[in-house]
């Protein structure tokens, strides 16, 4: 278990630890050492097996290790219990969490799982309008970095040089999209839900800077961590 110490987070950033399958390693690399961690049900118990431990456990409790749950009320950490019939899965709760937690910024972690619904509502979670708070919202989800921007927004990323990358509007039609340090370019753009205009992109330069305008757009970097790019 993660040592247990009295050290109080300053980072702005709020990590969100959520259930199914364990965490990359890949995917821990350059975390702020100093994140206020939330742990959102099982997610405490893959927190755990990461060497993470948390300031915060949410949920249902339906899914968490029992054995787990008891190692983290003995440690003093904060839980919040909530019934089984709620309205919110625990990655909302655990979300919400993060929003009242202070945070500037917020990263949602996880190692996937073998259910496609989960993984979804998870990751579209992020494009909330309640999440415009944020100054950057991301996701680590297993070999995945996915960037969600809230317009107007622009973010330049650090890049391998020839990674892969795609543009989703999740969350309805986006506009005033422009792409610098791609092979195919855009500018002043518009992508609509189920488009295959921004899929599968690749990077000519170290960094790619993204910028959007109208709507909530939704950056995926495939096989980011631990996966040829």
């Amino acid at each position: 278990m993660p040592a247990k110490g009295t050290h109080v987070p300053s980072s702005r950033t709020a990590l969100v630890i959520v259930g199914g399958s364990a965490l990359s390693p890949e995917s821990l690399v350059g975390l702020p050492a100093d994140a206020y961690i939330i742990a959102a049900d099982s997610g405490l118990d893959h927190a755990v097996a990461a060497g993470l431990r948390p300031h915060l456990v949410v949920g249902d409790f339906d899914s968490a290790n029992p054995e787990t749950l008891a190692w983290a009320t003995a440690e003093g950490i904060e839980i919040e219990r909530y019934s089984p019939d709620k309205d919110s899965t625990d990655t909302e709760l655990a979300l919400a969490a993060a929003r009242t937690s202070g945070a500037t910024d917020v990263v949602l972690l996880g190692g996937g799982g073998d259910r496609l619904d989960h993984s979804i509502a998870a990751i579209t979670a992020l494009g909330h309008h309640s999440m415009e708070a944020f100054a950057t919202v991301s996701a680590r989800w297993d070999t995945t970095l996915i960037s969600v921007l809230h317009a107007p927004r622009v973010i330049t990323f650090s890049t391998e040089l020839d990674a892969t990358f795609s543009l989703l509007a999740l969350h309805g039609a986006c506009s005033g999209i422009d792409v610098d340090g791609g092979l195919w370019p855009l500018s002043d753009a518009e992508l609509q839900p189920g488009s295959s205009l921004g899929v599968s992109n690749r990077t000519t330069t170290n960094e790619l800077r993204v910028r959007v305008r109208a709507g909530v757009l939704t950056v995926v970097f495939p096989l980011h961590f631990g996966g040829q790019v």
